[in-house]
């Protein structure tokens, strides 16, 4: 979840799925997982999550699997991944001090080298920035991994697999190669 945190919440209204996708910062405090982020104001799904049950979707790495890795003639391409689903409910930050605290924490995750310069701009302009965001944060009451890695296929299919993955251009799916070669070793 840390390494591919750029995730969907999904919320219900009336029986109609919303979703938002967004960055989350995932943190342990204690034997709990925290998953925090924030809304632009204008979204109408800000005023869903709190309270609510709300699911968030982790859907890296992945990769496409062709039909060549297979000895036999009659197959069809599939796709293997890694997903982790996290449910819980909401806390709204509802003070700035909470949303700026927020803000800097993802900074200081995703580009600490601007914190210097976001550090600098007058708090003016950034309690202005804080009034056009809902922060929030989720106590994960389930959390749920999903996967689907060529687990129903021969040795040689998999290692097929993996070796054809291990030359894709695609970061992705040399991930999934790495993640079946260590499954290898269980």
């Amino acid at each position: 979840m840390r390494k591919y945190s750029f995730g969907t919440i999904i919320t219900s209204v009336n029986n109609l799925p919303v979703a938002t996708h967004l960055p989350f910062l995932v943190d342990e405090r204690g034997d709990e997982v925290i998953i925090s982020s924030h809304f632009a104001k204008a979204n109408p799904q800000a005023l869903d999550v709190s309270g609510n049950n709300n699911l968030i979707i982790f859907t890296e790495p992945h990769a496409y699997i062709s039909p060549k890795n297979y000895p036999k003639q009659e197959e069809v391409p599939t796709w293997n991944y890694i997903a982790v689903h996290a449910y819980g409910k909401a806390r709204i930050l509802e003070t700035e001090e909470e949303n700026l605290e927020l803000l800097k924490r993802t900074i200081n995750n995703y580009e600490p080298e601007y914190y210097k310069q976001w550090d600098k701009l007058p708090q003016q302009f950034k309690s202005k920035m804080i009034k056009g965001i809902v922060g929030f944060e989720i106590e994960v009451t389930d959390l749920q991994a999903k996967s689907k890695l060529s687990q129903n296929r021969s040795e040689v299919e998999k290692e097929n697999i993996i070796n054809s993955l291990s030359q894709s251009k695609f970061e992705t799916e040399r991930e999934i190669a790495e993640y079946m070669a260590s499954l290898k070793n269980h």
